[in-house]
């Protein structure tokens, strides 16, 4: 066997060893091969080889070798090992060793190597020691099994060498174990005067070298101590001789001081005196008479230093001793001896060896080996008077071991049982000594030497006292004691209980106390005090010995006189230090009362038959008399122990008891006494009762005692009662409490507790022990009152259909609410002095917590602190938005507010208390499991708070981490050690799966993986403690690897978890187990967290590909069967839902799915990286084959395998019928997860109350009143939540099932994807793939479960990657690998589309699948048995199929409706190849291409009303729907059905090809309202957003051009299926072309680039679009004869009314308004009735703003735009004089007579235009509307025909019209001037003239002869003055004559040459191109271009860009003489 070295090997038998004691070992045979792997060790002990010149030379040399590994070492190296061994006084090259071993340890404490190096040294020698010493107690423990003690002995026999050698090689082994302790002491020694040295020469020392040094001492004195225990057991188990007595009695003179190191040979020299001295253990007399004489002759020959030592030492040995002379038989060698006279000699010697201090000695080190945190004051005070002239201990004796202290407790109590057994004539003589005493003192005899009681020898009590504490925490022992009443010990008991003196019944009741802990045990207790009862015992005398009796009967006579004497008139009774001589025998001794009442409080505290018979007594009223002599004259002791026995009552209350000792206490600490009352400060207006409570108060207050006790009895009166079904839906105490004199409720008593204890200043005690036990008393009165509020009732209250009111044990929830001591507990949890005490409370020092144990006040206080503020954490929100508006509601004027209002959270005290998240930080690491659980879940709560999340504060001198939690653990400079402390908890040690949950080890594990998986969660965006944790640094917003930190060394927190996640098994013996597994699965969370953050992925994925961390994972996979042994059980199991297998399941799967989605990280990672070795490792191991690290090949559970999960079948939980009463509860609170914050637990918990609620409230109603009926209830109570629990079980395993199919669809995905294989390998692996999905996808698309969609999604991207097409595979080879398997995809997609009921968002993916299908086998050339295949599956499917489909095309959500629209598409094309009507008629008859069709209708509305992120997705159905359209049209009847179904039409009234004539946009994307330099302001949320729909964004105009081709693209399909003999399909054609000319026009200009601009990229890529749209135009074209017929279009009839310049410019103007401005649009665009009466009549609807177009305008434009037009109005009453000049109103524009209005206000007609595009809100930025003169004056135009012919005026030239004025005068008055006269063809010479424009103007009529006055200007022409409004353009009047020339004209008729407007001419100069408008030729483009300049200007650009010249078709008035290429 290979032998064992090192430290970790002896730690690990250690725990095993540990394990074994506690029974936790499960391998007991691993234990023992351990055992004996180690005997050589256990051989040399604590042998170590001395400095020698030969090992140090070897050192030296460079090389030395250590476990078979040569290492090469360098000088700092050889000198550290030199100092090590001088500083160990070991051999060079051990030291060497041990640095070492070391140098691991100190890199992961943060320690030097040499400091490393000697903490192992000594920790192995302590192992080792500690290991010999429980092998040696299981070796001797006779109640171990059989033949593990056989083992064990024979291992023992093995160490000590006695199994083949001699067997005083034990006591070898003994001397060697005594020469070792000797060797410690002189090292002790040495090391403390090299520590004063130090001290005394002033030298500085390091905090490593003071650590170390005390290290050292502590470690030395632990071995010091595990030699002693070793020794006794030698010794017990005979493996020693009487010389190995004698050399450790020789050794005893040598020991000096009074220390723990005389203590450790106690239980070896109690032992030796058993061994040796008792006739028990196989010795002989007269071997024994000579060991007599030689230790008692030592006396004198051998004296020791510790006289009391010695002495002790004799009395045990004479215990001992004397056994051999009680039966004294013939043959003894003792015949003839004087027996008797020895008999007196040993007597003698033993009462001089107690003058001598035996029992001092003994008793005191009783009493200072138990932890000096172990308070009992009464115990403590006895013990002191006992052993006043003794010196105790010195404080470092603290920390004994506790099994030492049971081995010397065990020795002792041999000692004791012998004493009683063997000298029973000594022991009475110590009683009839000291009763001859005291009746000495009595009889007024003064004693011989001695004056005073105490001089009198208590050697009696002392030895009860030792007994007590021999017994005291040692159950077994006192279990022995009471089971044998025949024994010594029973009878020493009896005789000891008999005429008791008031000193020794202190030490007696102390005797009952310590064996009397257990039930067992304090009910034995309880029957010998009642055996011992004498109920006719005198009221005054004492029975004869102690009991029941006797005890009540003092206690009444006390409690009677204090009710029957004031406390006036007696004075109080004093008590402390000496009793007095007349107290003795008084029966009201408070010293005697208080040893009854602790030994009652104690029996009733441990015996429920004792509190049953004691509440049941019937002349002992225990509730008045404890509250009697509770009283506030009583000494507080006495008092203290009064309260303390009824606290004691309280052990498992009832909740009737409970309200009773409410309503004693209350009425108690309330009872008005006068003389009391005298005492209180005068001049208060408050009733006797409050003032009595207030002194009650402020006297429990004085002291420790009185404070600490009456706190417990408050906190075990708030404490839920034992017979509450843990609903805590009663207060603990009578609502009505204190009504009588005071507001009901129990708040001064929290006032009590909170005021006057814990924030009284100064602090009631002094003593820091006292104050810590105080303080931790208050807390847990604190976290009693905040746990036993249930917060649950609110939620219910508020959301369930519960009466909660009336279900609750309290009157109403409102007063729960209100009394229930929560509220005025968390009041003072706010309050600043009580924040201070407790945060004080929460910060200790962590050496001190660190030594301390469990239950030591220290730790006890921090618990309780951290307990406090988690409980505050999960309760604040309740209190701050719930209960305290409710109690400051009903809050009464006394009541005082405690709590600080500026605090809103807890958290706000934590931000100026950040030491808090130290001291939790390091208290987790400390080893203290309940104390480390605590710190983490409060650690969890804060350190995932925003509020102390944020950056650090500035001037803290933080370090720049960027959070303030970091930050204070960085300066502090603990980071390092709180990461340690996290990392060796996260060790995986093999020895902890042998206790399994119950290690500490896991359960650390398990809270800091669950911290850090809460924290990085809570906090995703932002470094948080967490990571600090884990190893990164933290700056600011980001996080990094510090080059030096243990993060790059790879030995941080990260990398312990990683390992931990790798190595952890999931359970043992082939059975996967929930504890177990649980740790993987929280480790694997925590990785997968930092995995999926980008704050840590990069850094985090780096780190588990170098640990090869994927590999080792899917190593660890197996396969889940049904028979897989999960915790006990398989999935066959029919309990397996309902238990925790269930569980175990869902862990193991969670694990799993993590570890697929990191699989697929890591490939999306590799791929992009292009690492195609490690990808192919990678795919390697998906497919079954790992590669380790030296190429080895392992195989490993293929991923194909891996879906192993979706073959189990869980048996389905039935529930039984229920009562009725519970068939009402909704319990759908329960299940609402935004209720619960907690998870399941939270839910089982609501449930659960919910039905006791309900029982509550069914029982409140009189109901289940027969116990039958009760016990149903509770059954189907017990079945639902079996029920509910079971569901919830399934609901987690399909939530994991349901992820961990989504992970492993993803990654077969991914892994197809990336494979380096060619198309036929690709394939090959998507069959395969196939192959393992298609069964549970057939399944599972049937019942359209959630798996379902997960499959048909994988499913469809694996079809996407056989692509037939494009792949080099032929179509004959893609059929013989795909063949059937996908042809039945296809099927069983098809099949499952036709699912009632069926999920839409599955179907869509079977529609896509299918589409993908037939995509891929749709080429006509394909075979045609698979396409009719396909042709008869779909008929076989039937209409239903069809009509699911076209249903989801029409109505489906989102991407749905195009993807059935393409499966439908998919369907037509291959019905089309198989020549098939089929789905023609079938969609003809469900009218879908009609609804196809008349989807195009609707496209312009759908995308204005849409939100622009819908857009592409819109954009996407017209394409699908057009593109299946598109296919239905390539066959002769699909053409015909899309015709009749109106396709012309319906693109007509779209206005999809509509053009704006001026500005060239498309109105579907580019409203009216848009142009290239002036977008459209829509709003954002709108499809027409400004970037989709600018002329100029080639993004918008794509989508434009793409949607009309897709378009075209039917009416091309259309034209051609029909065929050219299809006369009505051309006549569509012809007038589609007609109506959108312009647009025909436009794509072949921008087609050739005319009037184009810079062509960018994304232009160039819309050209393709463009040319095709060309193309087809010019195929329509074609087809349709079109171009023949172009220029004969007729003309529309067009009335314009108003003044036509006017009219122009202001349409123009109000198409530049934006859609966004709807209302004034509508305004603006509105025309009057063509009535003219009722244009008028309307006209003043706009006057008084009564028209329903000025209601959705905002009231300011609104009246600015009445003030326009009633400023035109003005005008036109001022220039109309009717009858010869009106104006008519019919049909005129608003925006028309606003314009004009406007320009006649401002005077300006640019002002008019700036006017109306600021109400319209046209974007000026990109729009500019320039007049082409400006003038004030009205301009006119004429007209030279080439035949001499001249027309004047506008209309005239364009439009003439019939006379509307009234006719001219016969006379002839008119002047020559106004004559129309001809003008010349040619131009004059320029003039002078100034500028003028036409100035819009009521339309007049002119006469001469009308008698009254003429609106007209004098002389001007009177062809100016005809009418021009109506006329019509279906009647031609065509010129007679070509017009040759056009001119200016004033209104005399005189040519005039204006100057253009210079803005305008700047804009021309400026301009990259000049476009010629839509519009007449001489009356629109003319006018503008004749202007002074305007010609030179264009000229000018024309090196710039072209020009556009937009013609109206069609012939009008002005082109009539001329063609298209004569007008250009």
């Amino acid at each position: 066997m290979e032998v064992p070295s090192g430290l970790e090997s002896l730690r690990a038998l250690h725990q095993d060893l540990i394990a074994l004691g506690d029974d936790q070992l499960r391998n007991i045979d691993k234990l023992c091969n351990e055992l004996k792997a180690h005997v050589e060790a256990f051989k040399n002990l604590l042998d170590r080889p001395p400095k020698n010149d030969t090992s140090r030379k070897k050192l030296e040399s460079g090389t030395i070798q250590v476990d078979e590994s040569e290492y090469v070492v360098n000088k700092e190296f050889q000198e550290s090992s030199i100092q090590l061994a001088d500083a160990l006084d070991l051999d060079e090259l051990r030291a060497a060793e041990f640095l070492i071993d070391a140098e691991g340890d100190a890199d992961l404490l943060g320690r030097s190597a040499i400091v490393s190096a000697v903490i192992g040294f000594h920790e192995k020698r302590q192992y080792l020691l500690e290991s010999m010493r429980m092998l040696l107690r299981n070796a001797g423990n006779p109640e171990s099994e059989e033949y593990l003690r056989h083992e064990y002995l024979q291992i023992v026999a093995d160490i000590l060498q006695v199994k083949d050698g001699p067997a005083r090689n034990g006591s070898l082994y003994t001397r060697k174990c005594l020469k070792a302790m000797a060797d410690i002491e002189k090292w002790i020694q040495a090391l403390t005067e090299r520590y004063q040295g130090t001290l005394a020469l002033g030298q500085s020392m390091t905090i490593e070298y003071d650590e170390i040094m005390n290290f050292q001492q502590t470690s030395l004195a632990q071995q010091h101590e595990s030699l002693g225990a070793i020794i006794t057991y030698l010794i017990k188990g005979s493996y020693t001789s009487t010389e190995d007595f004698f050399k450790l009695l020789e050794h005893m003179p040598t020991i000096e001081r009074w220390n723990y190191i005389a203590v450790h040979y106690v239980p070896s020299i109690a032992a030796f005196t058993s061994q040796y001295g008792s006739p028990d253990n196989g010795g002989s007399l007269r071997e024994a008479r000579m060991l007599h004489n030689r230790i008692m002759d030592s006396k004198d020959s051998s004296p020791w230093a510790l006289r009391n030592l010695q002495a002790a030492m004799f009395t045990w040995w004479l215990a001992e001793y004397s056994g051999w002379y009680l039966e004294q038989q013939l043959g003894s060698p003792v015949q003839g001896v004087d027996l008797e006279a020895e008999a007196h000699s040993r007597s003698d010697a033993f009462l001089q060896a107690l003058r001598d201090g035996a029992f001092h000695c003994t008793l005191s080190i009783c009493s200072q080996v138990y932890p000096d945190d172990t308070y009992d004051p009464a115990r403590d005070g006895l013990t002191a008077y006992l052993l006043r002239d003794t010196s105790p201990l010195p404080t470092e004796t603290v920390g004994t071991h506790g099994l030492f202290r049971d081995l010397l407790m065990e020795q002792i109590e041999s000692s004791i049982n012998s004493f009683i057994s063997n000298m029973p004539d000594t022991l009475r003589q110590f009683q009839i000594s000291e009763d001859d005493q005291r009746k000495r003192i009595l009889g007024g005899v003064p004693p011989q030497s001695r004056t005073t009681l105490y001089d009198q020898d208590l050697h009696l009590e002392r030895f009860l006292l030792i007994m007590a504490y021999a017994f005291d925490q040692r159950t077994e022992a006192a279990e022995s004691f009471w089971a044998d009443p025949d024994s010594n010990l029973y009878g020493f008991l009896q005789w000891a209980s008999k005429r008791q003196s008031t000193p020794r019944v202190g030490a007696f009741c102390e005797l009952l106390r310590s064996i009397s802990r257990g039930e067992e045990c304090a009910t034995a207790t309880h029957q010998f005090l009642l055996d011992e009862s004498n109920a006719k015992a005198a009221r005054i005398r004492r029975s004869s010995s102690l009991n029941w009796g006797q005890i009540f009967s003092e206690l009444n006579l006390y409690a009677a006189k204090l009710r029957d004497s004031s406390t006036s008139s007696r004075p109080p009774i004093r008590y402390g230090g000496k009793p007095s001589a007349g107290d003795i025998n008084e029966p009201e001794s408070a010293l005697m009362l208080e040893c009854y009442l602790r030994l009652m409080a104690h029996i009733c505290k441990e015996s429920s038959v004792a509190r049953f018979w004691l509440w049941n007594h019937e002349t002992f009223k225990v509730l008045d008399v404890m509250f009697t002599l509770a009283d506030v004259s009583v000494p507080p002791r006495l008092q203290a122990c009064a309260i303390a026995t009824v606290c004691a009552m309280m052990t498992n209350k009832t909740l009737e008891t409970g309200l009773g000792v409410w309503n004693v206490m209350d009425q108690w600490a309330s009872n008005p006494s006068s003389s009391v009352l005298a005492m209180s400060r005068p001049g208060r207006s408050i009733t006797p009762m409050i003032c009595m409570e207030e002194i009650t108060f402020e006297t429990l207050s004085k002291t420790f005692d009185q404070a600490n006790e009456f706190i417990s009895l408050l906190q075990a009166l708030v404490s839920p009662s034992a017979d509450e079904i843990g609903l805590h839906d009663a207060l603990p105490f009578p609502e009505q409490i204190g009504a009588s004199y005071r507001m009901s409720g129990v708040e001064p008593y929290i006032d009590f507790v909170f005021g006057k204890i814990i924030v009284a200043k100064p602090p009631i005690v002094d003593d820091p022990v006292q104050y810590q036990l105080l303080t931790s008393s208050v807390l847990n009165f604190a976290a009693t009152c905040l746990a036993t509020f249930n917060e649950d009732l609110v939620i219910l209250a508020n959301r369930s259909s519960i009466a909660v009111d009336t279900a609750i044990e309290a009157s109403s929830l409102d007063a729960y609410a209100r009394l229930h001591p929560f509220s005025r507990v968390m009041e003072w949890m706010f309050n600043d002095s009580l924040l201070a005490k407790l945060f004080a409370a929460s910060s200790q020092d962590i050496n001190t917590v660190a030594a301390a144990s469990p239950s030591s006040p220290v730790v006890l206080t921090v618990l309780r602190s951290i307990e406090v503020m988690n409980r505050i954490m999960d309760l604040q929100s309740t209190y701050f938005e719930i209960l305290r508006p409710l109690v400051e509601l009903q809050r009464s004027g006394h009541r005082q507010a405690v709590l600080n209002p500026t605090l809103a959270s807890f958290e706000d005290s934590v931000a100026t208390n950040l030491d808090l998240i130290v001291n939790l930080s390091l208290y987790s690491g400390l080893g203290n499991q309940e104390l480390a659980i605590n710190s983490l879940k409060l650690l969890e709560k804060l350190s995932s708070s925003r509020r102390l999340n944020t950056s650090s504060t500035p001037g803290s001198r933080q370090q720049p981490s960027g959070n303030r939690i970091i930050g204070v653990l960085e300066q502090h400079g603990d980071l390092e050690r709180v990461r340690t402390s996290f990392i060796l908890g996260m060790q995986y040690d093999e020895r902890e799966l042998e206790s399994g949950p119950r290690a500490p080890g896991w359960t650390i594990k398990s809270v800091m993986l669950d911290f850090l998986s809460h924290c990085l969660a809570s906090l995703p965006d932002r470094p948080n403690l967490a990571h600090a944790i884990l190893g990164f640094a933290c700056t600011g917003t980001t996080l990094s690897v510090e080059s030096d930190g243990a993060f790059a060394r790879k030995t941080s927190l990260l990398h312990s978890i990683v390992q931990l996640t790798a190595e952890y098994p999931d359970g043992l013996d082939d059975a996967i187990q929930l504890w177990s597994s649980s740790i993987r699965q929280k480790a694997m969370q925590v990785l997968s967290i930092l995995r999926a953050s980008p704050l840590t992925s990069v850094l985090v994925m780096a780190e588990f590909r170098e640990a090869d961390f994927l590999f080792a994972m899917f190593l660890r996979q197996v396969v889940i069967t049904p028979d897989t042994n999960l915790d006990g059980l398989s999935i066959r199991d029919a309990n397996f839902v309902q238990t925790d297998s269930a569980s175990v399941l869902e862990q193991y799967l969670d694990q799993r799915c993590s570890l697929l989605e990191y699989a697929s990280s890591e490939i999306r990672l590799v791929a992009a990286e292009g690492a195609p070795t490690l990808k192919a490792r990678i795919l390697s191991t998906l497919f079954g084959s790992t590669t380790v690290l030296d190429g080895t090949q392992l195989p490993n559970v293929p991923v194909f395998d891996l879906l192993d999960f979706l073959a189990a079948e869980f048996p389905t939980p039935v529930l039984s019928p229920l009562s009725n009463m519970f068939t009402e509860i909704d319990f759908s609170i329960a299940l609402d997860s935004r209720n619960v914050t907690t998870g399941e637990a939270a839910q089982m918990r609501l449930v659960e109350q919910l039905l006791a609620l309900r029982l509550n409230e069914v029982r409140k109603g009189g109901y289940l009143e027969d116990t039958h009926e009760q016990e149903k209830a509770l059954v189907d109570a017990e079945a639902f939540m079996a029920f509910f629990r079971t569901q919830k079980n399934m609901k987690s395993l399909e939530d994991v099932r349901i992820r961990l199919l989504k992970a492993w669809s993803n990654l077969l995905t991914l892994a197809v994807g990336h494979c380096d294989l060619d198309q036929s390998g690709r394939v090959s692996l998507v069959l395969q793939t196939l192959q393992t999905v298609m069964p549970k996808f057939e399944r599972y698309v049937i019942e359209s479960s959630p798996e379902a969609i997960i499959l048909a999604k994988l499913v469809q991207a694996l079809l996407f990657q056989i692509n037939s097409r494009s792949s080099p595979v032929d179509q004959t080879q893609v059929a013989d690998l795909a063949g059937d398997r996908l042809f039945n995809i296809f099927r069983s997609s098809l099949r499952a589309i036709n699912v009632p009921d069926g999920d839409i968002h599955l179907r869509e993916v079977l529609y896509s699948i299918c589409f993908r299908y037939l995509s891929s086998i749709a080429d006509p050339s394909d075979s045609k048995s698979r396409q009719h295949k396909i042709s008869q599956t779909v008929k076989t499917s039937g209409k239903k199929t069809i009509d699911v489909i076209c249903d989801d095309a029409y109505g489906g959500s989102g991407t749905c409706r195009a993807s059935a629209v393409l499966f439908l598409d998919a369907l037509a094309a291959t019905a089309a190849i198989e020549k098939s009507k089929y789905m023609i008629d079938s969609l003809e008859r469900t009218n879908f291409i009609i609804v196809l069709v008349e989807a195009i209708k609707e496209i312009p509305n759908e995308l204005r009303d849409s939100a622009a992120q819908d857009i592409p997705l819109l954009l996407t159905n017209y394409k699908t729907k057009l593109a299946l359209l598109l296919t239905l049209s390539q066959t002769r009847a699909g053409a015909t059905h899309v015709i009749n179904a109106g396709l012309f039409p319906t693109i007509r009234d779209s206005g999809l090809f509509s053009v704006d004539p001026d500005l060239g946009i498309g109105t579907l994307l580019l409203g009216p309202h848009c142009s290239s330099s002036s977008p459209c302001a829509a709003p954002t949320n709108k499809a027409i957003a400004l970037e989709d729909i600018a002329i100029d964004n080639a993004n918008a105009l794509a989508k434009y051009y793409s949607l009309l081709l897709a378009v075209i693209r039917v009416v091309a399909a259309v034209l051609m299926s029909r065929g050219a003999q299809n006369t009505q399909t051309i006549e569509h054609t012809k007038q589609f072309l007609a109506e959108n000319r312009a647009l025909v026009v436009a794509m072949f200009k921008r087609q050739v680039g005319v009037g184009s601009t810079a062509v960018s990229r994304e232009r160039e890529e819309m050209m393709g679009e463009v040319d095709e749209l060309v193309e087809l135009f010019v195929l329509l074209m074609t087809g349709t004869g079109f171009l023949d017929v172009s220029d004969v279009f007729p003309l529309w009839e067009l009335k314009v009314e108003g003044e036509k310049r006017m009219m122009l410019m202001g349409g123009r103007l109000v198409r530049l308004i934006p859609s966004t401005n709807a209302p004034i649009l509508n305004l603006f665009n509105y025309r009057l009735p063509p009535s003219s009466r009722e244009a008028s009549a309307e006209f003043l609807t706009h006057l008084d703003l009564t028209s329903p177009l000025y209601h959705p305008i905002p009231t300011p434009q609104a009246l600015l735009i009445r003030s326009i037009l009633s400023h035109l109005h003005l005008e036109i009453l001022k220039r109309s004089r009717p009858p010869s000049s009106t104006f008519n109103f019919q049909s005129a524009s608003i925006g028309n007579l606003f314009l004009t209005g406007a320009r006649l206000l401002t005077g300006s007609f640019e002002s008019a235009i700036y006017l109306l595009a600021i109400i319209g809100g046209v974007d000026e930025s990109r729009t500019a509307v320039l007049p082409a003169i400006v003038s004030n004056f009205t301009h006119h135009i004429s007209a030279g025909l080439k035949d001499g012919t001249v027309i004047t005026g506008q209309n005239a030239i364009s439009h003439p019209s019939a006379p509307t004025a009234l006719p001219a005068s016969t006379d002839s008055t008119s002047t020559p001037e106004t004559q129309p006269q001809p003008l010349p063809l040619h131009p004059p010479e320029p003039s002078n003239s100034p500028p003028t424009t036409q100035i819009p103007h009521a339309t007049t009529t002119t006469t001469t002869t009308y008698p009254n006055e003429d609106a007209t200007l004098p002389g001007s022409l009177p062809t100016l003055r005809s009418p021009s409004l109506h006329f019509c353009k279906s009647t031609p009047h065509p010129l007679p004559s070509p017009i040759a020339r056009i001119w200016y004209i004033n209104p005399y008729g005189h040519e005039m040459h204006p100057s253009p407007n210079p803005k305008a001419l700047a804009a021309i100069q400026a301009s990259d191109a000049v476009i010629y408008s839509i519009g007449s030729l001489y009356t629109s483009l003319a006018p503008s271009l004749i202007l002074n300049g305007v010609g030179e200007a264009i000229a000018a650009t024309t090196s710039k860009g072209a020009r556009a010249l937009g013609m109206i078709l069609g012939k009008g008035r002005e082109r009539s003489r001329r063609n298209t290429v004569e007008v250009v």
